[in-house]
């Protein structure tokens, strides 16, 4: 399409380079005296300047549609590539950056790259071709007259160079102050209930403001460039003019009485190349601070493009026949955006399929740390995970996502209909009866039903228009629907009211049925069923065992039991629940089960 486009692009070149000699041809027509049949050859030039416009125009139709096209196409590969890779890049990238910042390189990045390849490649080789046909012309007509029009030439270089390395780097630092304004307006457009309720509309609106006011200057500070380089360039361009008219009039005056001479008409045409020149010449200047623009913004896409990711999603094992015995042998943890604060630290613990292992222990103990390294959100610093015996970070990470489902405190839901969000981890041609059924295990149908669109009635963004135990129980059915071999809830109920508790429990319990369940919770109906108990403490398991054999022990977990059986009010005058005991020096009194 390129070639195409190009070989388009100089036919229509040379139709339009052809215009100043038969110009000059009907000037000299006209002028000259004594000329045999003076109305026939203006007819004729007349005629084969129609001719070659025409032509002229036709190439240049398909030199614009198809350069337009193949931009086109280029940047929309760009922007599905850029945005499959970042999709596979780890949870952690996603820690460091601004979801308002990437938004930005998918969006006005890639517009800036838009315009360098599409109208500025064809306008960049159509005004190169005409310099060259140009200058061949003209050193055609008169080499002395060349040379003194081709004396502009290098301040008109220098001037683009210079110009162009501002640009670039001017135009890395707008880009930036823009990817800044998109951060501001995603994060306050998507909490916008929280700046309402607390009224602060207008201190986000000056937070806005000034990010936008940042790119401001950077924009009025790259216009200032552009002014003073589109007058120095068109100074020195009509001054090659005014030399050409010099020159050219000494040599006209020169030959006038001179037969084949340079005459008015040879003047005229080298006129209007010279034009040409100073135009193509301009033209590419400018295309060049245009061209160092679109390099600024690449620069940021490339970057990303660039970045491998540190846990792939795919390319790994896949257990043909998995048991499902997890193991967590000495992990230890930190986030890597906080690689200095330890999460965990030597963590074993063994999960026996079929069983429920519950976490509990104060709040930033460790505990949701360790669903995310079972989802593979992230890996350990220290120590293994392992799946039957095979280190979880050697297996085919979409695959064991698929067998391990994860049910969070405040589950995400997209701005689609019921259905399909439900059916969002599986086949979108899933029959609706199944889909009817999960429903119905997670106590969802009833008031799914009762929508006037039933199952195609629309969530909103991130399910706003629906309650907690709402989206709760639609997030259980979508787990469901997966089938998963283990079931990782993250303080699945901790945010919702008695009765709603008491509906998604119902719902949790149907879905532990015969899997494997990790839990996290601080609610002591939760998880005192549990086979296996782990209290959590600054990043270690202080004591495990079963809800009895904990009670039995003087330990962290009777005191917790204690506290919420008693109501006993917590520092803050509140409710103690299994999750509310601060970091106290406790020793760890286990039972047998957690000395293994």
């Amino acid at each position: 399409m390129l070639l195409m486009a190009t070989v388009a692009l100089m036919l229509s070149t040379l139709s339009q380079m052809t215009m100043p000699m038969l110009i000059g041809k009907l000037l000299s027509t006209v002028t000259t005296p004594n000329e045999p049949d003076p109305h026939g050859k203006l007819l004729q030039v007349t005629l084969e300047l129609v001719v070659i416009f025409g032509v002229g125009s036709l190439f240049s139709f398909f030199r614009g549609y198809l350069f337009t096209l193949a931009g086109e196409r280029v940047v929309a590969r760009l922007r599905k590539g850029l945005y499959t890779h970042l999709m596979n890049q780890e949870v952690a990238f996603f820690d460091e950056s601004n979801t308002g910042e990437l938004m930005n390189r998918l969006s006005s990045d890639t517009a800036v790259l838009q315009n360098a390849v599409t109208v500025n490649v064809s306008m960049g080789l159509r005004f190169g071709a005409q310099v060259v046909i140009a200058i061949s012309a003209v050193l055609y007509l008169q080499w002395s007259l060349t040379l003194v029009m081709l004396s502009v030439v290098p301040a008109v270089a220098i001037a683009g160079v210079l110009y162009g390395r501002f640009v670039k780097r001017i135009s890395k630092a707008y880009q930036q102050c823009l990817a800044d304004a998109s951060a501001v307006a995603q994060e306050t457009l998507g909490a916008v209930r929280t700046v309402r309720s607390f009224a602060m509309e207008r201190k986000e609106s000056h937070r806005y403001a000034t990010a936008v006011s940042a790119s401001y200057e950077k924009g009025a500070t790259r216009a200032l460039a552009y002014g003073v380089f589109i007058g120095t360039i068109g100074m020195v361009g009509q001054c090659a003019v005014v030399l050409v008219l010099w020159y050219g009039g000494t040599l006209v005056l020169r030959d006038r009485n001179r037969a084949g001479g340079f005459g008015a008409g040879e003047l005229m045409s080298f006129l209007l190349y010279t034009v040409m020149i100073a135009v193509a010449l301009g033209g590419l200047s400018d295309l060049f601070g245009t061209l160092m623009n679109a390099v600024g913004s690449s620069d940021r896409i490339f970057r990303i493009f660039d970045r491998q990711t540190a846990i792939a999603t795919r390319d790994g094992e896949k257990l043909l026949e998995m048991v499902g015995v997890l193991q967590l042998r000495d992990v230890t943890f930190s986030y890597p955006t906080r690689a200095d604060v330890l999460v965990l630290d030597r963590v074993s613990l063994t999960i026996q399929p079929g069983t429920v292992v519950a976490l509990c222990g104060p709040s930033g103990s460790g505990k949701s740390s360790i669903i995310q390294l079972l989802e593979r959100f992230y890996d350990p610093q220290g120590g293994v995970i392992l799946v039957d015996g095979v280190p979880l970070s050697t297996l085919d990470a979409s695959w064991w996502r698929k067998q391990a489902a994860l049910v969070a405190q405040e589950p995400i839901l997209f701005a689609c209909s019921v259905h399909e969000n439900i059916t969002y981890g599986v086949p979108s041609d899933i029959s609706h009866d199944i889909v009817v059924r999960a429903a119905r295990t997670a106590n969802a149908h009833d008031f799914v039903s009762g929508f006037p669109d039933a199952y195609n009635t629309l969530v909103g963004e991130r399910g706003v228009q629906l309650s907690g135990g709402q989206k709760q129980r639609i997030a259980i059915a979508r787990a469901l629907l997966v089938d998963p071999r283990m079931l990782l809830l993250d303080e699945a109920t901790s945010a919702l009211d008695s009765e709603s508790e008491h509906i998604v429990q119902e719902a949790i319990d149907r879905l532990m049925a015969n899997r494997t369940t990790v839990v996290v919770a601080h609610r002591l109906s939760t998880i005192r069923q549990a086979d296996c108990i782990c209290v959590i403490q600054r990043g270690r398991i202080v004591e495990r065992g079963s809800h009895d054999e904990l009670i039995g022990l003087s330990g962290v977990y009777r005191q917790l039991v204690q506290r919420q059986l008693t109501g006993k009010l917590g520092p803050q005058g509140s409710s103690t629940t299994l999750a509310d005991e601060d970091s106290s020096d406790h020793t760890a009194s286990t039972s047998p089960a957690a000395q293994q």
